[in-house]
């Protein structure tokens, strides 16, 4: 047996069998690369945590990092929920994540481009046409259009847990305008503040060059014959939940945060209205879905987006990053097809695990889904941050039945998965001042460019705060942790 748990601070810390301790063997001994951490906390009573924890909290509300609950009629903005215990990945566990998230973008860039082009991966019968053709985030106006260099998905977010087993796994794709980059940079932050010379016992990657590397690989996604391109993010406005973060990026890579109201088009160019006169604009780094991007070819009566935006992308006069249409590859029934499209456009094996997934819309297993839905997870295909999600275990009878019928009325939209363990982690409650084991993933940013592409070398995990929950996300009571990446 080696040393006991801490007796000050993780007094009260208790594992629980059947469960991955990122932290914590099974014996209780504490795992090598976490040791360093242990005896610097160690040293620390629960009293100084309760401290640090609350300067923590206020140098997120001074920064103003929140976030907005959509439909939560009490409180219009929160604190983005951050524990200063932070979770450390060696080196050797990163290569295999950073490779295997490079590998699926990769992919699904390459995806993107044949179902948008030739569809050869129809035609070979790989992936069912009626998969694309039913999917609401396959945009028709996007048939032949050629993005510079060839590029969809520039920003993917892929989910990544940590199995029982000890296994990576890929939960999901998230490449039309994947969220959560700020908070990584700014838990680093409130980190380094809170517990200065902490960093000093280990040698990890930084996460503050992520706002110069985007910029980078966007200027390199210019138009033809620009020789020094304007950037822009556009965002739907400070009512969205993500607003904070398009505020951080684009002050981050000093270009300007936009509104639609700011823009305009004239001869299909889009130009940004200054003070000084109109600005033509080069790359639209956008944060608003598709339908809303522009009212003359989507939603007509969208105040979001510029109209004549989409003419100006088709004729090569402006970039937007992502391209419209990318969500037909983070739609939740196509992620079933990523072993075999891996295989396809790279020639190799998947670096990173699937989850087995069932589809509802075979009748077989809507069958299976809805004779087992105790056992499984259900996610409807086209949501994002938890919503719609049931866990059949957490169901009562009633809303079993609930569940069968809204997927036989609509068995398309929904796919089903096995319930997956994902590994926990300590993590400081605050309601009860000690340290219990909490759910966590993994959010990777992988940025795609012309010749080169990087993986942010920390990520945003995220935890489930309430007990046992498997829902990390924030607009479902998560919160999060800064991820440390060794270099050796």
């Amino acid at each position: 047996m080696g040393p006991p748990i801490d007796k000050s601070i993780f007094s009260s810390y208790t594992k629980k069998d059947g469960l991955f301790d990122e932290v914590f063997k099974n014996n209780g001994d504490v795992k090598s690369v976490y040791q360093k951490l242990l005896d610097l906390y160690g040293s620390r009573t629960i009293e100084d945590y309760v401290n640090l924890n609350t300067k923590a909290k206020s140098s997120f509300f001074n920064q103003g990092i929140t976030f907005q609950v959509y439909g939560d009629e009490h409180s219009q903005e929160k604190i983005f929920p951050f524990d200063l215990f932070p979770r450390i990945i060696s080196k050797e566990e990163w290569d295999i994540i950073e490779k295997g998230a490079i590998q699926r973008n990769i992919a699904l860039n390459h995806f993107l481009w044949d179902v948008y082009h030739e569809k050869k991966i129809v035609k070979d019968k790989i992936v069912p046409l009626e998969l694309l053709s039913s999917s609401p985030n396959y945009l028709h106006q996007m048939m032949g259009v050629d993005p510079p260099n060839g590029i969809y998905n520039h920003i993917s977010g892929t989910d990544i847990i940590k199995h029982s087993d000890g296994n990576y796994y890929v939960l999901e794709d998230n490449i039309r305008c994947p969220s959560g980059v700020s908070y990584v940079i700014c838990n680093r932050t409130a980190l380094k503040r809170a517990l200065f010379g902490v960093f000093n016992h280990y040698k990890t990657y930084s996460v503050t060059n992520y706002a110069e590397n985007l910029l980078n690989l966007l200027e390199t996604a210019k138009p033809q014959g620009v020789d020094t391109p304007v950037c822009v993010v556009i965002t739907p406005g400070r009512f969205n939940s993500a607003y904070y973060e398009h505020s951080y990026l684009a002050k981050a890579m000093g270009v300007e945060l936009v509104e639609g109201r700011d823009l305009f088009v004239e001869n299909d160019f889009v130009y940004m209205k200054t003070t000084q006169g109109p600005v033509r604009v080069d790359v639209v780094y956008r944060r608003i879905d598709d339908l809303f991007i522009d009212p003359m070819e989507f939603h007509p009566d969208s105040t979001l987006g510029v109209p004549g935006l989409f003419a100006a992308y088709k004729k090569g006069n402006v970039t937007i990053a992502n391209a419209p249409g990318t969500g037909v590859a983070d739609d939740k029934a196509i992620y079933t097809y990523m072993p075999d499209i891996i295989k396809y456009y790279l020639n190799e094996e998947p670096i990173l695990k699937n989850v087995h997934t069932y589809h509802c819309s075979r009748p077989d297993e809507l069958k299976y889904v809805l004779d087992n839905i105790k056992d499984l997870v259900i996610k409807p295909v086209d949501e994002a941050g938890g919503y719609g999600i049931s866990i059949g275990n957490r169901l009562t009878k009633a809303e079993i039945d609930t569940v069968k019928e809204e997927i036989k009325a609509a068995p398309r939209k929904y796919v089903a998965q096995p319930i997956m363990s994902l590994s926990v982690h300590p993590t400081y409650i605050d309601q009860k001042e000690s340290f219990e084991q909490r759910h966590i993933d993994l959010r990777t940013f992988t940025v795609l460019g012309k010749d080169e592409q990087f993986v942010l070398k920390g990520g945003l995990t995220r935890v489930a705060l309430k007990e046992g929950n498997l829902i990390v996300n924030s607009s479902q009571g998560g919160g999060s942790k800064d991820t440390w990446v060794l270099k050796e």
